[in-house]
């Protein structure tokens, strides 16, 4: 089959042109701007999301939109708008439970008053950042724990939903009545059906946009804990590396690294340990288990 045709073919039913090197642009530009590796069973879903920005932007192909993509400077919105278009933001409540489990003993562990900062590197919509607050509250009881956790995300989109901190009564459903009544505040008369975060809450959590590609995060360390859980799966081995290698030397000697439930670190073994179910300490670190002393 020629080229043509075969361009012709992927793209029947289409209401824009999309050939295979149209793809593969995309997927050149955003492991350049996200570390983001797309598959090839990627396609649909590539075109799914672009083309909306073609429809916004009124125009008429990808190679087009591509072009004039490539000719905007570095800080252009369109660069923004592209990378939250190919952004996957799968999250929930106390996704992954034991992790909360094992932060809480974390911190009923440390030195009474001892200030805990954390960092959540990809916040998304908010509920895994609220989630890390939720567990301070609950191990310290007080709506006051002296912890702060930075909540980042690349996608400034969700950044704006997780600091609003308002969600659709069903997003907190499977939490327990007790959570719901002390951490949340349901909308009435105009906001019937949603929720809000309470106030306090909100105040442990401070929210930014930091690209974990950047080669120098606008951070400071030390870190007592830093979760980056299914950001990984995304990136090629040799970006994981420098990612984790960065986040790594953020992280204090005796924190606690948590990862995504598919990821796994076999090939950074000079950098973390397991210290439990997808949770890691540092590779010099002489900490035990997460809540051991």
């Amino acid at each position: 089959m020629s080229a043509a045709l075969a361009a012709e073919e992927r793209s029947a039913g289409r209401e824009f042109l999309f050939t295979e090197r149209d793809f593969n642009r995309i997927r050149k530009l955003i492991h350049a701007r996200a570390g983001i590796s797309l598959a090839d069973t990627k396609e649909q879903m590539v075109y799914s999301r672009i083309a909306r920005r073609l429809r916004t932007l009124r125009i008429r192909s990808f190679r087009d939109y591509l072009d004039w993509l490539e000719e905007q400077d570095d800080e252009a919105e369109e660069w923004q708008a592209f990378t939250n278009a190919l952004t996957t933001n799968l999250t929930s409540f106390f996704r992954e439970a034991h992790h909360f489990d094992a932060l809480n003993k974390f911190l009923k562990a440390q030195p009474r008053g001892r200030p805990v900062r954390i960092w959540c590197t990809a916040a998304s919509t908010g509920e895994e950042p609220y989630s890390l607050a939720i567990t301070a509250c609950e191990a310290y009881g007080t709506l006051t724990p002296p912890v702060s956790i930075l909540a980042s995300d690349i996608d400034t989109q969700v950044l704006s939903i997780a600091e609003r901190g308002v969600y659709p009564m069903e997003r907190i459903e499977r939490l327990s009545a007790e959570r719901r009544k002390k951490f949340f505040l349901k909308g009435h008369g105009a906001n019937a059906g949603s929720c809000r975060v309470v106030e306090p809450l909100r105040r442990l959590l401070t929210f930014r946009q930091i690209n974990l590609l950047e080669p120098r995060y606008p951070v400071h360390g030390p870190f007592d804990v830093i979760f980056c859980r299914n950001v990984m799966i995304y990136f090629d081995k040799k970006t994981q590396l420098e990612v984790l290698r960065r986040l790594i030397h953020l992280l204090a000697q005796d924190g606690l690294f948590f990862a995504g439930h598919s990821e796994s670190f076999f090939h950074a073994s000079d950098l973390i340990r397991s210290v439990g179910r997808t949770i890691y300490r540092r590779a010099d670190s002489g900490a035990g288990r997460p809540g051991g002393h």
